[in-house]
């Protein structure tokens, strides 16, 4: 009995951690291009901004989910990435001056970006820890799914703000340092469960646990990440400029609302099956989603096209997770996640938002979101001529 009382408090902290950082998202995922649209930037150089934002999310964590695999505590790494959001807030707000905007996602890419390998690592040695003590494991999943409901209630929260969209950047930035503060006073709260002895070796970047099959997979999962950057990157921008129609919150909290179900559910679909058939099957709905974008440029199509995110993040999100996960050597966890968040999302995040921030000027929303699909369907292509190997992984 105690076991369980204990492991119920451990599913708690972690569900508190999970709920208070993704409510940073909350604000910076469907508002950061706004905020980076009102200090007066076009949007190809928004676009630039936010592949720039996507370029240090790459190796910055990398970098430091090596050093924190090595130093064998995590939650210091927490909260030094807090104090980046904070000061990256501080720096985007008052200067105008194109260096000093990248200087500051710089720092709010690291701050961001560094949590979630992190944090997924701290409740996998969790899991692993109380499989090997008998103990009812916490589900990721549904912990996960707690992170969800955090990002849907901020959503909700700002949408029922009347013109917070239309608010000047010092506005947004407030509201997401109010929420940075929050997750930093649940960090003290994270368990560290699991912890490993510092290691005093110099940190190099080698990846020897690497293989084929591994970095076929990630080329997968990267090709399905290039075709949603225009949603991450422009989606905001599309609903208030090209469709007039102020609901940016509304529409982030419904597709957040659509991912939870998926995210506590999909794991058994992947474990009967396989994590890259669930991350095909994901980009079959990505290809869809932009489709419906391109030719129903309407509140109706974008209600409908947000509603697939169940399956473009619920799904495929943690297929790609499960499937890293498996690929990793243990010691190399917070590495091998780092690589994920790196190589399989932030570049094909940078580059696709680097490229859309152009096709928007030329050819306009519409024809960004059509021209995306044959990156889903690239990543299709490559699944099936390899997916022997590929669904071999489970």
């Amino acid at each position: 009995m105690d076991d369980a009382l204990d492991n119920h408090r451990i599913s708690l902290r972690f569900g508190l951690n999970y709920l208070a950082f993704f409510a940073i998202y909350g604000i910076s995922s469907p508002y950061l291009q706004l905020m980076v649209r009102r200090l007066g930037y076009s949007p190809a150089a928004v676009g630039l901004f936010l592949g720039f934002f996507e370029l240090i999310g790459i190796t910055g964590p990398i970098y430091l989910g090596q050093i924190a695999d090595r130093f064998g505590r995590l939650r210091p790494f927490l909260f030094a990435s807090t104090a980046m959001i904070l000061v990256g807030l501080g720096l985007l707000v008052p200067f105008r001056v194109p260096l000093i905007t990248l200087l500051s996602l710089a720092l709010l890419s690291l701050g961001l970006k560094t949590p979630v390998p992190v944090l997924d690592t701290a409740l996998l040695r969790a899991i692993e820890f109380s499989s090997k003590e008998g103990q009812k494991v916490p589900n990721y999943g549904l912990l996960r799914a707690i992170g969800s409901v955090g990002f849907v209630v901020v959503t909700i929260v700002t949408q029922s703000i009347p013109g917070f969209d239309s608010s000047p950047t010092s506005a947004m930035a407030l509201a997401m340092g109010i929420l940075a503060c929050l997750f930093f006073a649940s960090l003290f709260a994270l368990p560290e469960i699991g912890t490993t002895h510092a290691r005093s070796e110099r940190i190099v970047f080698s990846f020897k646990w690497l293989d084929s099959t591994y970095l076929l997979g990630l080329g997968v999962i990267a090709l399905g990440r290039f075709a949603m950057a225009p949603i991450g990157s422009f989606f905001s921008m599309y609903l208030t400029e090209e469709l007039q129609w102020h609901a940016v919150g509304a529409m982030s909290a419904l597709a957040a609302i659509c991912e939870i179900p998926f995210i506590i559910l999909s794991w058994k679909f992947i474990q009967r099956k396989s994590p890259m058939l669930a991350v095909a099957i994901a980009s079959c709905a990505i290809v869809v989603r932009l489709f419906i974008y391109a030719l129903f440029p309407s509140p109706g199509g974008a209600v409908a096209g947000q509603m697939l995110h169940s399956l473009c993040y619920g799904l495929f999100q943690p297929a790609a997770l499960a499937f890293v996960n498996l690929k990793t050597p243990p010691a190399d966890r917070t590495t091998g996640m780092a690589l994920y968040m790196g190589l399989g999302m932030g570049l094909p995040t940078f580059l696709g938002s680097a490229l859309g921030g152009v096709v928007v000027e030329t050819f306009g929303y519409r024809w960004l979101f059509g021209s995306y699909t044959f990156f889903a369907l690239a990543s299709l292509v490559v699944f099936w001529k390899f997916r022997a190997r590929l669904t071999a992984v489970r």
